[in-house]
């Protein structure tokens, strides 16, 4: 299945930003929405502030956001001032949302007189009940105040998405400022208590979903981009299934979604799996899931994990709709290998390779020099020049030369499985001074291990796309779901870090010849 990345992160990749057109009617819709909302709070707050938001402006701003806190009026009144507040955010500019950001969080944080002095309290406390009573004093004490506004955005119409976009924009101002780090760690905390698993609905895309929302998967997909309406409508046929997460306050909007493929047998090539031009099976007939694509759709609850509980929901529909399905297992990529694999050749050089592999990789180089009528000498044991691995993966179109990949498959495929393996593992151990878990330095490879599946089979250019040969020469991997298996393997690799692994894989894990 081809996921997972942000993001260092242990959840599947994130979308990339989208057409703007989208986002743009996204925001008038909200602005919209708000409107009438808004309408009663407005002529107490003046005229708009500038979008640049300047000190001035800000601290009448301050003003309005202390009224949304001391909750004067009704609840009417406290939604008419939060809508307010989000429609001057939205008209602000990106200056001037950052000193919005900054201003919340450095004179809307928790008041530490009042936290020492719940803090006595609760040390003086001589007897349960006073204790009690001090306890939730010193709780409530040591909730900052912008939390409280900022839950104020629950009771609005697609609220609850305005603040998934806000943390998204945090995540990013956030970066080397510790005040609005803080700011986005109150966010999210507050987004993870709100989309617990239990909250989310699992649904079918199809083909007949609503327009809006199909506009909506190919702008979220991040890992095989969709080209177009066609592309969807392949991916949507009667052979494929899409599955995604709602949460009752975003229903039109998927968290995170799956793609799967009936087929027979496992994959191992993406670009035969998303052939246009390929047959369409029956469904009934198909022995194995294969999935292949799953994807983050809201940047702003990147940290918040529910893609493991979205793959154990699809498995167990399958299995209901498809006794005869009894393979379940993804096609995945390998986003961190290349990166890995330059800072190891770098630092070991030919010393990767036997000197058998060497000498008929630096054979065919020197063959293809011949055939160019070039003069080099592109022998293993060449002066100074680069390591022999990086000059072979230099050559345009390698993968393409037939008699050249075949020499890189086997060092290529081993040092794949060390850095899935054996060696991320061990870099891991010793970063982690801590004495924390080791685990996997791929984060697909973390996000199926953790989820209990075993590394069953590594594919050699499986994806020759552009994307697939510069993150991991062209290699994918087989993760498989065995479900009687699916507790143990988990438990081996949360508990110690143990990966658990095909006898396929770990005969190319051996040091060929």
């Amino acid at each position: 299945m081809s996921d997972a990345p942000n993001t260092a992160t242990l959840d599947p990749v994130q979308p990339p930003a989208g057409p703007p057109g989208l986002l743009d009617r996204a925001l008038d819709n909200l602005r919209t929405r708000w409107r009438e909302i808004a309408a009663s709070a407005r002529g107490a707050v003046g005229a708009p502030p500038r979008t640049h938001l300047p000190k001035e402006d800000a601290e009448r701003l301050k003003e309005q956001i202390e009224a949304c806190l001391e909750a004067r009026g009704g609840e009417v009144s406290a939604r008419a001032r939060a809508a307010q507040l989000g429609r001057t955010y939205l008209a602000l500019d990106p200056q001037g949302r950052r000193n919005f950001l900054l201003m919340l969080a450095r004179d809307f944080d928790v008041e530490r007189a009042a936290v020492d002095e719940a803090m006595a309290t609760f040390q003086a406390a001589a007897d349960p009940v006073a204790r009690g009573h001090a306890e939730r004093a010193l709780r409530r004490a040591l909730e900052p105040p912008r939390v409280r506004l900022l839950t104020q955005f629950n009771a609005l119409p697609e609220g609850v998405k305005f603040l998934v976009d806000l943390r998204a924009e945090l995540m990013e101002m956030a970066r080397g400022e510790p005040l609005l780090q803080a700011l986005e760690d109150d966010l999210k905390s507050l987004l993870r208590s709100w989309f617990d698993v239990g909250f989310l609905e699992m649904r079918r895309i199809t083909w007949d979903s609503p327009a809006s929302l199909l506009e909506k998967l190919i702008k979220y997909e991040a890992v095989h981009e969709i080209s177009g309406w066609q592309d969807l409508k392949d991916r949507l046929d009667s052979d494929r299934r899409c599955f995604a997460f709602f949460h009752p306050r975003m229903p039109h909007e998927p968290l995170i979604f799956v793609e799967v493929a009936l087929v027979q047998g496992m994959s191992d090539n993406v670009q035969a799996l998303l052939d246009p031009s390929a047959p369409v099976c029956d469904p009934k007939s198909a022995d194995s899931a294969i999935f292949y694509s799953i994807s983050n759709a809201q940047v702003g609850l990147a940290g918040i994990s529910f893609g493991n509980f979205l793959i154990k929901r699809v498995v167990d529909g399958l299995t209901g709709e498809f006794p005869n399905i009894k393979c379940f297992a993804t096609l995945s990529p390998i986003p961190g290998f290349r990166r890995w694999f330059d800072r190891t050749l770098d630092r070991d050089g030919d010393a990767l390779l036997t000197n058998a592999e060497a000498e008929r990789i630096a054979e065919r180089l020197a063959q293809r020099d011949s055939e160019a009528g070039a003069i080099l000498d592109s022998g293993p044991d060449s002066g100074d020049e680069a390591p022999i691995l990086a000059r072979a993966l230099a050559v345009p179109g390698w993968h393409e030369d037939e008699e050249l990949q075949k020499q890189l498959r086997g060092p290529l495929m081993r040092l794949a499985v060390h850095y899935l393996t054996t060696a991320q593992t061990s870099e891991r151990r010793v970063e982690r001074a801590d004495g924390a878990q080791a685990r996997a330095l791929d984060p697909v490879a973390h996000f199926h291990l953790t989820n209990g599946a075993r590394m069953e089979r590594l594919n050699w250019l499986a994806d020759r796309s552009r994307k697939g040969l510069k993150q991991s020469c062209g290699m994918m991997i087989n993760y498989r779901y065995r479900l009687g298996e699916i507790d143990a393997n988990h438990e081996a690799y949360s508990g110690d870090g143990k990966i658990i692994t095909s006898s396929a894989i770990r005969s190319l894990g051996k040091a060929g010849g």
